[in-house]
């Protein structure tokens, strides 16, 4: 992967916007196979998708308007396809469309909303970082409005909660350059309420790019990686002002889950992770986390996270001697990683990311064996790049890798989109299901299946 010298290439190719929003339906979804009926729900996607002129000496990736994308599954049938932006303030105002009434407190930032889609209490959110307000969306993806939850959501949500599957509570973190250095640690209930907020100071004193939390059984990790706010490149208009200060130092923060006071461990070298797979409880207090590890960000590209080969690492953060011990367990470029649902914060065996290539192109699935270090990448075919893969069990109770994984997969033969179920046990077999969207469906950033009521 090659840095470039302007935001083009991250308009260019299936990173590309599209430019209209479609209603796709049953007659026109060509499937493949047969479609699980057990699988009653939506496949949802998101990512960025300006809505006005771009100029690509200043795009960066991450600030694209945002734009859902969702197929509708049920009892073996493809119902639907459509594709919304999530209309936020400022993208009403790019769309040439009339103010709307919002949710939310009064000044509260209202930003762009294109990172991750998500469904909590029978409801659907379209999540961003970094000051935004969840969008909330209808069944069929029109926008609803941005949210505060009743008012109960002082400042930012994130792009990543996680679910804690033994109590279905959504643990994430939230930051806005302008609170200063610290973060919020927000837990929200099953049924979509604020349960508590914890302030928490950054130790660097700086104002870091926490993508993500991970959380074990009983604590959360936190991340204050040296890629940092930077005020200069904020005032010289700056679309995503953050910088790379490796000066800064690298560390995980640990505290419990239900909030408490963090225990901060040292890296040996600075680096930065946007995702984990999973972290878990290890023995004598430690946690082990397994994650996509970029040896640096917006250093040398600053128009998006190409920094060089990303590798994934075992990560044991050790309470007791401050420490974090790194692993290398492969160096097969990839990103995105996911796990069994059911075993967030759990030890998982298999993992699954993207492959990415040169420009970010998307290549195959890769499948980690965290129990054997066996890793193996799993084509769709020629021209053919998978989206993030999520594993869907075939029953509440079935064994880890008894389910199917599903993805969008771009084809760039036809400029068109699949939905593509696999069979979790043999991923190298014929498609369970194949069903053809005649669409492009942007790479973006993150999908998850979301069945009915959740």
């Amino acid at each position: 992967m090659n840095a470039g010298r302007d935001g083009s290439r991250y308009i260019a190719g299936n990173l590309g916007p599209v430019d209209t929003e479609q209603t796709i339906d049953e007659t026109r979804l060509q499937v493949t196979g047969a479609i699980p009926t057990q699988l009653n729900g939506r496949y949802l996607r998101i990512g960025p998708n300006p809505a006005q002129p771009i100029d690509p000496a200043n795009y960066h990736w991450f600030v694209g308007d945002g734009m859902v994308h969702g197929l509708r599954l049920n009892e073996g049938r493809a119902i639907w396809y459509r594709n919304r932006y999530t209309r936020t303030p400022s993208t009403l105002a790019a769309l040439g469309e009339p103010p709307r009434q919002h949710a939310v407190q009064e000044g509260r930032q209202m930003s762009i909303v294109n990172t991750n889609v998500i469904g909590h209490a029978g409801r659907t959110f379209a999540v961003v970082e970094a000051g935004g307000a969840p969008c909330e969306l209808t069944y069929d993806l029109d926008t609803v409005g941005c949210t505060d939850f009743n008012g109960a959501l002082p400042a930012a949500f994130s792009a990543h909660p996680k679910r804690d599957p033994a109590t279905n509570r959504l643990h994430t973190v939230g930051y806005y350059w302008a609170h200063g250095p610290k973060v919020q640690y927000i837990v929200m209930d099953p049924n979509a309420n604020i349960e508590f907020i914890q302030d928490i100071d950054i130790p660097s004193g700086a104002n870091p790019m926490m993508h993500e939390l991970s959380i074990t059984e009983t604590r959360a990790v936190l991340y204050d990686l040296p890629c940092v706010f930077d005020i200069d490149e904020a005032m010289r208009g700056t679309s995503l002002p953050y910088r790379w200060k490796p000066e800064l130092g690298a560390r995980v923060g640990l505290l419990p889950i239900n909030g408490g006071d963090v225990v901060w461990c040292e890296l040996d070298e600075p680096c930065y992770v946007f995702h984990s797979f999973t972290a878990f409880d290890g023995p004598n207090g430690t946690v082990i986390m397994d994650c996509v590890v970029h040896p640096r960000m917006f250093h040398s590209d600053l128009h998006g996270p190409d920094e060089g080969i990303p590798r994934t690492e075992r990560w044991t953060i050790d309470p007791a001697t401050l420490r974090v011990k790194q692993q290398v367990l492969h160096d097969v470029a990839s990103e995105f990683p996911r796990v069994d649902e059911r075993l967030v914060g759990r030890q998982a065996q298999f993992g699954y990311s993207v492959g990415i290539g040169k420009a970010w192109d998307h290549g195959p699935l890769v499948r980690t064996n965290f129990s054997s270090g066996a890793v193996e990448t799993i084509s769709h075919g020629q021209g053919r790049g998978t989206m993030e893969t999520v594993f869907i069990p075939r029953t509440d109770d079935a064994p880890e890798n008894d389910g199917w994984l599903m993805s969008m997969v771009h084809d760039s033969n036809s400029q068109q989109t699949d939905l593509v179920i696999l069979d979790a046990g043999e991923p190298n077999a014929a498609p369970v299901a194949t069903i053809r969207i005649p669409a492009r469906v942007p790479y973006g950033f993150h999908g998850n299946w979301v069945p009915d009521g959740q």
